[in-house]
C-alpha cells in the first residue's frame, strides 16, 4: 500500500509530532503523536530499522544455516543467514553479501521470494527473503563482534529444531515452512 493509500484508509492515524528517543548503529526509537480516526490524539513508540535480508540457500538437498548467541533472546539460536541492510545498498547484493560473510557460499542463482514486515505493531523493520541456488564455495567473513558456525541441515533435522525449539526466529520458522511446501509442489511459493 502506497503513502497516498494509506492516508485514504479509514483507520489511519495522522502524525502530529514526532520526538527522537534514541539513535543507534543498528536502530533507532521514536515517540510519535497521532491522530485517530474518532479525534483523539495517543502516542505510537517507534522502532526504526533500516531493513534487512535473509537467505534460504540451499546446497543440494540442504539448507544452509547458522548458529549463534542472541543476547535479546539470552540463547544460541539457528537461524538462515541474513543481516541488516547498509543505506543505500540493493537488497539482493546485500543478500548475496550476507550469504557468502556467513556460510563461505556464492549463489550462481538469486532470486527474491517475499518482503514481510517483522513487528509492525512497533517496528518499520521490513525483511527481504531470498533464495539462493547453485551454490559454490566462497570464503567466510565474518563481520567484527561476529560469531557463529554454519551448517547445511536435512529437511528432518530442520524439523527437530523447530520442536526443540533451536530455530525459533520467524524468518527461519518461514524458511523451513517455505521449503517443505516447496518439498510438496515442487515450486517455491512465498
Amino acid at each position: 500500500m502506497s503513502e497516498s493509500d494509506a492516508t485514504k484508509h479509514p483507520f489511519y492515524e495522522e502524525t502530529v509530532s514526532s520526538q527522537p528517543i534514541y539513535g543507534g548503529r543498528i536502530i533507532s526509537l521514536q515517540v510519535d503523536t497521532v491522530k485517530l480516526p474518532d479525534g483523539e490524539t495517543a502516542t505510537r513508540e517507534i522502532v526504526k530499522h533500516p531493513g534487512a535480508v535473509a537467505v534460504i540457500a540451499m546446497l543440494e538437498d540442504r539448507m544452509l544455516v547458522v548458529e549463534q548467541f542472541r543476547k535479546a533472546l539470552e540463547r544460541a539460536q539457528v537461524e538462515i543467514p541474513a543481516g541488516k541492510l547498509e543505506p543505500g545498498e540493493d537488497p539482493m547484493e546485500a543478500a548475496g553479501r550476507e550469504l557468502e560473510e556467513e556460510t563461505g557460499y556464492r549463489a550462481r542463482t538469486i532470486r527474491h521470494l517475499r518482503s514481510f514486515s517483522t513487528s509492525p505493531g512497533f517496528a518499520d523493520e521490513v525483511i527481504h527473503l531470498y533464495l539462493a541456488e547453485d551454490l559454490e564455495r566462497g570464503e567466510v567473513r565474518l563481520d567484527d563482534e561476529e560469531f557463529l558456525t554454519c551448517e547445511a541441515i536435512t529437511a528432518e533435522q530442520a524439523d527437530d529444531y523447530l520442536a526443540s525449539g533451536k530455530i525459533f526466529d520467524a524468518k527461519t520458522v518461514l524458511a523451513v515452512s517455505l521449503w517443505r511446501n516447496r518439498t510438496l509442489t515442487g515450486q517455491w511459493r512465498a
